[in-house]
C-alpha cells in the first residue's frame, strides 16, 4: 500500500501537467483575427488577481470588473463615475488599449471565461450555495452592459468588429438567459443573509 501513494501522486502531477498543457495549447491557437497576433484578454495584473482569487463567487466579481472596463474603454465612458484613484491605478493600471475589435474580442473572451468557471464549479460541486450568486452578479452585470454595447452594432464596420461583437452580445444573454433559470431563494435563504 506504501508504493501507490507515490504512483498516484505521480499520476496526479501527471494529470495536472497534461490538463495545463491543454489549456495552454487551446489558449494559443486562437490567434486574434484581425491582427494576426496573439493577444491577451486580461493585463497582466489581472491575470494575477485571476490567479490569485479561488473563490467562486469573488471570481465572478473580479470577472465583473474586469469586463466593466473594457466596456468603459470600447464606449469611452469612465468606469465609475469619480476618477480612479491612485490606489486604483496601481491596483488595475490604466483603461486596457486596442482597436474596438481587440476590446470587443477581449470582452467575449473574459465572458466566456466567467462563464467557464461557473460551469466547472456547477460541474465539480452541483450544490454549491456560490452558484446562484455568482451567476446573479455576472446577470446583474450582463444587463448593465447589454443596452451599452447593443447600440455599437450600427458602427461595427471594420473587419472582425462586428463578429467580436456579436460573440460578446451572445455571451451577455447567455448570461441573462441562465439566470432565469435560477431557483427562486426560499425565505429562508433570504433570512440567512440577514444574519451576521
Amino acid at each position: 500500500m506504501k508504493n501507490f501513494a507515490p504512483r498516484l501522486a505521480r499520476l496526479n502531477a501527471f494529470l495536472l501537467l497534461a490538463l495545463v498543457a491543454v489549456s495552454l495549447a487551446l489558449a494559443t491557437a486562437r490567434p486574434n483575427a484581425a491582427s494576426g497576433q496573439r493577444r491577451e484578454h486580461l493585463t497582466e495584473q489581472e491575470m494575477d488577481m485571476v490567479r490569485d482569487t479561488q473563490e467562486l463567487d469573488r471570481r465572478i466579481a473580479l470577472f465583473v470588473k474586469i469586463a466593466e472596463r473594457r466596456v468603459a474603454a470600447v464606449t469611452a465612458a469612465a468606469p465609475t463615475p469619480q476618477a480612479p484613484s491612485a490606489k486604483d491605478l496601481e491596483k488595475w493600471g490604466a483603461l486596457p488599449q486596442g482597436t474596438r475589435t481587440q476590446l470587443f474580442n477581449d470582452l467575449a473572451r473574459i465572458l466566456d471565461e466567467a462563464i467557464n468557471n461557473i460551469d466547472d464549479v456547477a460541474v465539480r460541486t452541483p450544490g454549491s450555495s456560490l452558484i446562484p450568486k455568482a451567476v446573479k452578479h455576472l446577470s446583474n452585470a450582463a444587463a448593465r452592459f447589454l443596452p451599452q454595447l447593443t447600440p455599437l452594432r450600427a458602427n461595427a464596420s471594420a473587419e472582425g468588429e462586428r463578429e467580436a461583437l456579436e460573440q460578446a452580445i451572445e455571451n451577455l444573454q447567455q448570461v441573462l438567459d441562465a439566470a432565469k433559470k435560477l431557483p427562486e431563494e426560499t425565505p429562508e435563504q433570504k433570512g440567512e443573509k440577514k444574519k451576521p
